[in-house]
């Protein structure tokens, strides 16, 4: 059975940071592409960031320079490091796998997602 389960999420003040972590199981790992979506009340999942099983590493334009992608293969952990949030980006965070980097980054596309882990940016 696969899991996928994220952690990390929570309150946190305007120009503050959050780690999350989605640790996987049931899949295997290291051969996945990885994928952090958000969605906020009202709006459509949007793509945060992704990253395959060889490194290769993408951002949503509004992340680039205050959100990282990392992910630890020996803990089957994919993590995204926050800094600088904003009160626009509360929304539920998910992390999703796929085998490949279209199903990471096409939030469409067949593949497991976790069940999400509120961020709330606000003072």
């Amino acid at each position: 059975q696969v899991q996928l389960v994220e952690s990390g999420g929570g309150l946190v003040q305007p120009g503050g940071s959050l780690r999350l972590s989605c640790a996987a199981s049931g899949i295997a790992f290291r051969l996945y592409a990885m994928g952090w979506y958000r969605q906020a009340p009202g709006k459509q999942r949007e793509l945060v960031a992704a990253i395959t099983s060889g490194g290769f590493i993408n951002y949503a334009d509004s992340v680039k320079g205050r959100f990282t992608i990392s992910r630890e293969n020996a803990k089957n952990t994919v993590y995204l490091q926050m800094n600088r949030l904003q009160p626009e980006e509360t929304a539920v965070y998910y992390c999703k796998a796929a085998q490949s980097y279209d199903g990471a980054t096409n939030g469409e596309a067949g593949g497991y997602w976790g069940q999400g882990t509120q961020v709330t940016v606000s003072s």
